[in-house]
């Protein structure tokens, strides 16, 4: 169980940076990107602004850090789901319904792990975690499509698959889906059911 939410004012000497991380991460928990402050999480940690500096330049940077945390706890969670499948169908809905869980789980850290951040931060930290994310959907979705994992079709698979996820996260975190009544978990079953009855019927 990961400890986003769960930071700690006290830290060991050298570990400054991870307690800064995890202070920041819980202050985007409680508010977003638009009223967060370096300066008030260094306040949180209990260092002086200047102690936070020495670890990160901006404010951006440790935007950057939190996004790359994110991703990593996002992707061991990924990686958990697929672990514990039974099936390639199990693991479509299993991968799914862990992808949506974290979003709902962790609203302001999901939007900013997909936001400018991502394509504009020079953080190669950021990015080497983002594509180790994306290289879980790439493995599951050519195992899904009976395909090799650097293949056309397990990439086209892959976008299909983030599409319908990433969507449909985005639209539970607006509200948008919150009329009709349907559990997650039923929305996600049925549409990976759609996605796999389509498939066949083309076959």
């Amino acid at each position: 169980m990961d400890n986003v939410g769960n930071p700690t004012r006290s830290y060991h000497h050298g570990n400054l940076r991870a307690a800064l991380i995890e202070a920041g991460l819980a202050a985007l928990e409680k508010g977003d990107e638009a009223g967060f402050s370096l300066r008030a999480v260094a306040r949180e940690v209990g260092v002086s602004a200047n102690a936070a500096y020495r670890h990160f330049a901006s404010k951006d940077d440790l935007l950057s850090a939190l996004a790359a945390e994110g991703f990593r706890r996002f992707a061991a969670q990924q990686a958990a789901a697929a672990q514990s499948s039974r099936d390639v169908l199990d693991l479509q809905s299993a991968t799914a319904k862990a992808y949506v869980s974290f979003a709902q789980a962790h609203p302001a850290l999901f939007r900013l792990m997909f936001s400018r951040f991502l394509y504009a931060s020079s953080s190669e930290d950021l990015k080497a975690a983002a594509m180790s994310a994306f290289e879980l959907l790439l493995a599951s979705s050519a195992q899904q499509a009976g395909a090799e994992p650097l293949s056309e079709q397990a990439l086209m698979t892959a976008i299909a698959n983030w599409s319908m996820v990433h969507g449909l996260s985005h639209l539970l975190l607006d509200g948008q889906l919150n009329a009709f009544g349907f559990s997650v978990d039923k929305m996600i079953e049925g549409i990976v059911y759609l996605q796999r009855t389509g498939r066949r019927d083309q076959a």
